[in-house]
């Protein structure tokens, strides 16, 4: 199946099926990775991160694939694993083309995006809740006063900065140790 299929699938919202055809790329890329001394279930973890990194960028609307998804996933791949590694010189850095620049802030975007995660589901449940309410269903700070049972709107703003306080801590622990 061509890229242009593939891509129509994940347009059409059939991303099973799509991504049941990125999967005939795995063995290309588990190449690449043994190939730079990682083990098949390293290739493996590899593989899914890069898949998750496409399908992130698919549901971005300014996102643009300019080239394959082999080249993409393979480019993805190589990052990730030369990342896990430390192995990127600075004239490497220097010489990447467009679309590796592109495949290479993907990587960075989605460690980011696991860190927040982590530091999001390292709070308490309290914390989870307040900012969930806040966040995703952009309740009042009345309202949520009223859901968790705090004594006024007030409390409940303080709550807030409070767990956010807290979260930024723990994101900035582990950007601190990935360095």
């Amino acid at each position: 199946m061509n890229d242009k299929k593939i891509l129509e699938l994940f347009k059409n919202g059939q991303r099973e099926k799509a991504f049941s055809k990125l999967y005939s790329l795995y063995p290309k890329i588990e190449a690449l990775i043994v190939s730079k001394g990682g083990q098949k279930h390293d290739a493996s973890d590899v593989f899914q991160e890069a898949l998750i990194i496409l399908n992130r960028n698919l549901e971005k609307s300014d996102f643009k694939l300019t080239s394959s998804f082999y080249t993409y996933l393979y480019s993805v791949s190589r990052f990730l694993w030369k990342n896990t590694q430390k192995k990127f010189s600075k004239e490497e850095l220097k010489n990447f083309n467009d679309t590796e620049i592109d495949c290479f802030h993907s990587v960075l975007e989605e460690k980011k995006y696991q860190r927040a995660e982590r530091a999001f589901l390292e709070l308490g449940e309290r914390c989870q809740q307040l900012l969930q309410l806040f966040y995703h269903k952009a309740l009042s700070f009345k309202d949520i006063a009223n859901v968790m049972n705090f004594k006024s709107e007030k409390i409940a703003k303080n709550q807030k900065y409070k767990c956010l306080t807290k979260a930024k801590d723990i994101y900035q622990t582990s950007n601190n140790e990935q360095s």
